[in-house]
């Protein structure tokens, strides 16, 4: 490549820059850079020595910046520009010139490369062209014939699993709503003995209701082998005349109605619960309960 400077020209060239503006030694490195398009880049061992050597000779001179030296030009070196005005235009046309023999020669080499590598490439294909049929290549193919197989194997395991899975879950399904209803049937044939048992016992109801209400009072259980005389005082008492007051009033009657039912409806079972049920208790409780059920039908009846 021939030299991108003739001789004594890079040193005028510097004395330009620092003419433009004072600069430190990277960026004078730059700025050649950039005038040559990227294509010339100098070394610091070239730029430093040359600076340093206008320094000696007085026509830059620097401060030192940041712990950097920044070159500024002098007088001196102003009139040596002065002087060479003429020499520094030839060197401008000289500078056009390199970047374009550099741009060609680049061209040149990046041209031989890519045919000297197209070449290298068409030779391989050819080589490869007409692979040799040893034993490693026959082994080769057969591992992937295998391999192919294996995986066709795991692929129809796979899709045999699915349709199963998915045939499962549908039975589990069926069997789930199979139970549910059966377990809605047995409910209501659950509720439905209930209802008929509700309606055998609605004398119980009806008495024990009216006695609560005020309108029956008994008398002890001759019968009745467990009775007591606290059990006697207990069914004997005055109703309370304060019963449920505790329910706040929702405006509905008939949900009042069906609060009132479900207080009535826990304190038996209490009551049960703490003093227990004989069959003739049973028998009486059912009498009371079947008159409570009359009174409370005939009270919610439209008066004539």
């Amino acid at each position: 490549m021939p030299p991108v400077f003739a001789h004594g020209r890079l040193r005028l060239y510097l004395l330009k820059l620092l003419d433009e503006a004072p600069r430190h030694g990277y960026e004078v490195i730059r700025l050649l850079e950039e005038r040559f398009q990227g294509l010339y880049a100098p070394s610091a061992g070239t730029v430093y020595p040359r600076l340093a050597k206008l320094e000696a000779e007085g026509l830059v001179t620097y401060a030192t910046e940041g712990g950097r030296k920044v070159y500024s030009i002098t007088e001196a070196g102003r009139a040596e520009l002065a002087d060479r005005g003429g020499e520094l235009a030839d060197l401008e046309l000289e500078i056009r010139d390199s970047v374009s023999e550099l741009a060609a020669e680049i061209r040149d080499d990046v041209r031989g490369a890519a045919g000297a590598l197209r070449r290298e490439m068409r030779a391989a294909a050819s080589a490869s062209a007409a692979p040799v049929e040893d034993a490693s290549w026959a082994a080769a193919k057969e591992e992937l014939r295998k391999a192919k197989q294996e995986w066709k194997e795991q692929a129809r395991r796979a899709k045999d699993e699915s349709r199963r899975a998915r045939e499962e879950a549908q039975a589990a399904r069926r069997q789930a709503k199979e139970a549910q209803e059966r377990a809605r049937e047995e409910v209501m044939r659950i509720a439905s003995q209930f209802q008929e048992q509700f309606a055998k016992s609605g004398g119980m109801l009806g008495n024990l209701a009216g006695s609560w209400l005020g309108g029956t009072t008994t008398t002890a259980r001759p019968g009745d082998a467990g009775a007591t005389a606290a059990d006697t005082a207990s069914d004997t008492a005055a109703p309370d005349p304060h019963w449920a007051e505790d329910l706040t009033s929702t405006g509905d009657p008939a949900r009042d109605l069906d609060r009132m039912l479900d207080r009535f409806r826990d304190d038996i079972r209490d009551a049960a619960r703490d003093h227990g049920v004989t069959p003739a208790r049973l028998a009486e409780a059912r009498a009371h309960l079947a008159a409570a059920a009359d009174r409370i039908a005939e009270t919610l009846r439209p008066r004539r």
